[in-house]
């Protein structure tokens, strides 16, 4: 039994408290809220997919063409965006350029039509769109042959090799930035410090990129596309989370970590629209994916890998200002600290120390 300082027995109050400090029990509490808020954000997300205004093109003649348009426009539910486009041609290039996801190709010289997918974008929506597409014909007494343009690869099973990727890449920048956190304080001591965790980071993201690059490229056969245009974007990824990581850690200490888990995995992952694109979400969900690194990199793989880097600007763009502001935020944070810990006149530092637990060299 321990005992205290006079020799007698604690008690089980301070037993409890002593096994158990207030500063535990915190952050216990905190990890069950990630929890709850996990299961919550992968539930919410997932637990009803269904197409919302997936963006059609309608090629039809003219004199129907609108009639048609307005038909698919009402269907119950509002699955379908359609916008009636004047050529074949024309909403190919619009897939292509992942402007539009489908397109109906009406034939009017027979009751068979073709349905345009693009299942290297999303397999799930792809079959989404075909099943309300069909069922919209069958009403009109026609039928819909299915003609998927762009293709997932043999080895990107449901097309959610770049899902994987991008949620290894996350993943490894905020544990990076967490090792560098626990190995020597979550808040750098100052900005030269700041900028060497950066530096560290960088490399680190250089390699990561690559290792992903190759393992789902030449070795796995998971992903078509550019090797160097998914390093690129995986050294992005993996810096921008990192940077992110730290930026938390510098405003908020250890518990920064948890607050990066909440933005990229339990925030990020489900709204990232891997296991189901964009148009499937809850409208919630839907709104954040684009703007959180996870959505961001998912989209720019998926673009390298399918459609020959096209709408690439605006997820990189995301990507690079998570990238930046993580890391002004990082130096300019350790900047403001190290003013607060400058030695005073007996050459003494402020507060003694340069970071959670981490005291300051002599």
């Amino acid at each position: 039994m321990a005992t205290t300082d006079d020799g007698t027995g604690l008690t089980f109050a301070q037993e409890v408290r002593s096994a158990v400090t207030a500063r535990a029990a915190l952050l216990v509490i905190g990890v069950l809220g990630l929890m709850v808020a996990f299961i919550t954000s992968y539930a919410g997300a997932f637990h009803r997919p269904k197409p919302d205004r997936v963006p059609l093109a309608v090629v039809a003649p003219a004199q129907v063409r609108g009639e048609l348009v307005n038909k698919l426009d009402r269907l119950p539910g509002a699955p379908l965006d359609p916008r009636p486009v004047a050529s074949e041609g024309a909403a190919r290039r619009q897939i292509d350029d992942r402007t539009l996801d489908a397109a109906l190709i009406v034939d009017p010289r027979g009751t068979t039509d073709r349905l345009l997918v693009a299942s290297g974008g999303g397999a799930s929506l792809s079959q989404a769109v075909e099943l309300v597409v069909t069922a919209a014909e069958k009403q009109q007494r026609r039928t819909v042959r299915t003609e998927d343009v762009i293709p997932a690869d043999a080895g990107d099973g449901r097309s959610l090799s770049s899902f994987y990727l991008v949620v290894g890449w996350c993943v490894g920048g905020y544990l990076c930035a967490a090792i560098l956190a626990i190995s020597a304080g979550a808040r750098p001591a100052n900005r030269q410090r700041a900028v060497i965790r950066l530096a560290a980071l960088a490399l680190y993201a250089i390699a990561a990129g690559l290792a992903g690059a190759i393992v789902v490229g030449p070795v796995l056969g998971a992903l078509p596309g550019s090797l160097f245009g998914l390093w690129g974007l995986g050294a992005l990824t993996v810096f921008a989370v990192g940077a992110t990581t730290l930026a938390f850690q510098g405003l908020l200490g250890i518990i920064g970590i948890g607050l990066a888990i909440l933005v990229i995995v339990v925030f990020g992952n489900p709204s990232a629209g891997g296991a189901y694109p964009y148009p499937l979400l809850p409208p919630f969900w839907r709104a954040i994916g684009p703007a959180l690194p996870p959505g961001a990199g998912t989209w720019a793989a998926r673009s390298i890998a399918y459609f020959r880097g096209r709408a690439l600007t605006g997820p990189l763009l995301v990507l690079s200002a998570w990238a930046v502001g993580g890391a002004l935020v990082t130096v300019v944070l350790a900047s403001l600290r190290r003013t607060a810990d400058e030695p005073t006149d007996d050459g003494t530092a402020g507060n003694g120390t340069a970071g959670d637990g981490e005291r300051l060299p002599a």
